[in-house]
């Protein structure tokens, strides 16, 4: 781990070194590629650093244990509790730190939200879901486009697929695929009974395009005419696109543009980072059976979450979280709920890292 740490100072140098070169800084592509490094690296090299310095005077300390006043060796013990205490906090900050980064987490994400069991009241809270992301992506000041939409009458979504462009998307939103459960009275619902539906949450990293390289033999491209409420251009034209990706039979649908072929290239947007998360999910399964594309991280089998309406509650099954908030959380206002669940599998990470590691075994905050 140390010297991991030092390999990282040193590139942190170096990258200081050549940001400063004038044919580095007239490339505009190369700088920014060594600036973005160069900022990823310096926390890491800052509190490393900061624990270098508390290590040195832990040192400086121990020397005065040798000396003949009192007072002094008192003085001494004292400063060197206090540093090995904080010493310890800065470890347990460098472990986080060191944790491998998900290459995907500053990617813009593809959201898909779908109705499960439960009929329209399903659909209805798919909706609702949709602009609890929407409204959120909006405080992040993200980009939000729908790529495709089923409808339905009463106001509630069969199927939302969005495309969400914005710095870090993936990494706030990567735990929200899986289950969310609903609890309320349906407005068709007579005699006031309570009704559980669900609905799926699929967060999908964008694909760039030499992640994913598409034949266009395996392609069959269909088109037809869009359908859904409201809308001069729907029923008129045959703007609607289907792809098939033969290989995998996986289909994309796409009728939101009036163009065909706007359609189409969203279409193969979304095939694009459909097979790059089928990629992921076989390397995944080679590792390890138990350990799926998402285990422990919000794989879509799980209930993940339940919205209870009548106690307006919402609770997080994986961390075990109760709010009491469920209004301000559909206004978007699930930053505490994120954090949260983000740092229960950071904390698992770093329990299977330090089992890994021969670092003290007294890391952590104290």
């Amino acid at each position: 781990m140390l010297n991991k740490l030092e390999e990282i100072e040193d590139r942190y140098e170096e990258l200081n070194r050549l940001l400063s070169e004038p044919e580095i800084m007239e490339n505009l592509e190369t700088y920014q590629k060594l600036a973005r490094e160069f900022s990823e690296l310096e926390k890491t090299v800052v509190s490393y650093r900061k624990y270098k310095k508390m290590g040195e005077e832990i040192e400086e300390n121990k020397k005065l244990l040798r000396e003949s006043d009192e007072e002094i060796r008192r003085l001494a013990r004292e400063e060197i509790g206090e540093l090995e205490k904080r010493m310890a906090d800065v470890e347990h900050a460098l472990r986080i730190l060191l944790i491998p980064k998900d290459p995907n987490d500053d990617k813009n994400i593809f959201l898909e939200i779908r109705a499960g069991t439960g009929g329209e009241e399903a659909t209805l809270f798919a909706a609702d879901l949709f602009r609890m992301y929407a409204k959120y992506s909006e405080l992040q000041n993200w980009r939000i486009d729908i790529m495709n939409q089923n409808e339905t009458g009463v106001g509630g979504f069969k199927e939302i697929i969005a495309l969400i462009e914005g710095r870090g998307a993936y990494s706030q939103l990567k735990y929200e695929s899986g289950v969310h459960r609903v609890q309320r009275v349906p407005t068709t619902e007579s005699q006031g009974r309570v009704h559980t539906s669900a609905v799926t949450v699929a967060v999908l990293p964008e694909a760039d395009e030499v992640e994913v390289d598409i034949d266009p033999g395996d392609l069959r491209i269909d088109v037809f005419r869009s359908s859904g409420p409201g809308g001069q251009s729907v029923n008129t034209t045959d703007s609607a696109v289907r792809v098939t990706h033969i290989p995998t039979a996986l289909v994309v649908t796409c009728q939101d543009e009036k163009s065909q072929h706007k359609n189409k290239a969203k279409a193969l947007k979304v095939l694009r980072s459909k097979l790059l998360d089928l990629q992921v999910s076989e390397q995944q399964m080679k590792i390890s059976e138990k350990r799926r594309s998402m285990v422990g991280t919000g794989d879509r089998s799980e209930r993940i979450r339940t919205y209870n309406f009548p106690q307006n509650r919402v609770t997080d099954h994986r961390i075990g979280m109760t709010l009491y908030k469920l209004n301000e959380i559909l206004e978007g206002n699930i930053q505490r709920i994120i954090d949260a669940v983000s740092a229960h599998f950071q904390a698992e990470a770093l329990k299977k890292q330090m089992g890994n590691e021969n670092w003290p075994k007294n890391a952590g905050p104290s």
